[in-house]
């Protein structure tokens, strides 16, 4: 485990054991293990000594945290109520807190058009270095935004793929890491096919060792090395601003994840234009998507019709009653 996930106090054993269940069936639980550090430190500093949760130590947590929002609270309670029942059935005496109401989300992604899109594509041809940085994700970037455009990938997904998932032969990447720990096949089109074709030439073309080893990720930097998120989202920033698309911030875009509702949004409205009705494309949508239910792609109906007036003509009334109106919320990575 990652020192940044060295627990230490009396609750250690029961976080390691939690997560040990999430990875056996296959989920990274990425933002948990961030919240877990937050309890086991909290355990620390109150000299925890004991494995037993009582209220009173989640009611002196809950004042520790004055500044998170519900949203927030929700996610971290909800990790407690996991924590203490693991330890309840684990014999420990603990006290199981109830899940707060769930917060209802009014947010709506940022849905990129396709000028800005074409533009942020151009932009990211013609970007160039000022400096001979030898770690910068800057070469990869042209085909990874078009990837997570035409795919509709979360970017952890698209890092994560290695030489031997790509099969250009057949047309399709092989997704092996993803939210729900599902893997999936995902198509790809004539032009992202090209467009991986020349990125694979000039990237093979590099002096590095091992670059064209089954092993080795698709997208590296400039030194071999692999991407992180956060430097796709940094280029992105750069992107925007010689694009000209304002940047609101505070989860309100442009996001590289609007990368993925956009492609969603964009998917439907092609498929309308075709004469598809919008309800009836849903399973073709979420299969590539990856998503685990229907309702967590129907949202991209609505917010669809909301963009395109004239589409809803192309929604079925028998076919709308399937899947019931449902608020938005955030499809975070982990």
């Amino acid at each position: 485990m990652s020192n940044q996930f060295n627990y230490s106090s009396v609750l250690a054993p029961y976080i390691k054991h939690l997560l040990d269940i999430k990875a056996s069936a296959g989920i990274s639980a990425h933002r948990m293990k961030w919240i877990l550090k937050e309890f086991d430190d909290f355990a620390n500093a109150e000299n925890l000594t004991d494995p037993h949760i009582k209220d009173i130590f989640i009611q002196k947590w809950r004042t520790t945290r004055a500044t998170d929002c519900d949203k927030t609270l929700y996610a971290k309670y909800s990790v407690w109520h996991q924590l203490t029942t693991l330890m309840a059935k684990c014999g420990c005496v603990c006290f199981i807190p109830r899940l707060p109401k769930p917060v209802k989300s009014n947010f709506v992604p940022y849905i990129f058009t396709h000028e800005q899109i074409a533009a942020i594509f151009k932009a990211a041809d013609e970007y160039r270095l000022h400096d001979l940085r030898m770690g910068t994700a800057l070469f990869a970037m042209p085909a990874l935004l078009r990837l997570l455009y035409s795919t509709g990938l979360r970017v952890s997904e698209a890092l994560s793929i290695q030489n031997k998932d790509v099969h250009l032969d057949e047309h399709y990447i092989h997704i092996r890491k993803t939210k729900n720990g599902k893997e999936r096949l995902v198509p790809l089109s004539e032009s992202m096919q090209k467009v991986l074709e020349v990125y694979l030439i000039y990237r093979n073309s590099m002096p590095i060792n091992g670059i064209s080893n089954e092993e080795s990720f698709l997208f590296i930097k400039s030194d071999g090395t692999g991407i992180k998120s956060n430097s796709v989202y940094q280029h992105l920033r750069k992107l925007l601003d010689i694009c000209k698309i304002p940047y609101k911030g505070n989860h309100c875009g442009p996001r590289v994840h609007d990368m993925r509702h956009t492609n969603a949004v964009h998917a439907l409205v092609q498929m309308g234009h075709e004469g598809m009705d919008l309800y009836t494309s849903l399973p073709i949508l979420s299969t590539c998507l990856g998503h685990q239910s229907l309702c967590a792609t129907e949202k991209y109906v609505r917010l669809t019709c909301t963009m395109y007036p004239e589409l809803k003509e192309q929604c079925s009334e028998i076919n709308a009653f399937v899947y019931p109106k449902i608020n938005m919320t955030y499809d975070y990575d982990d």
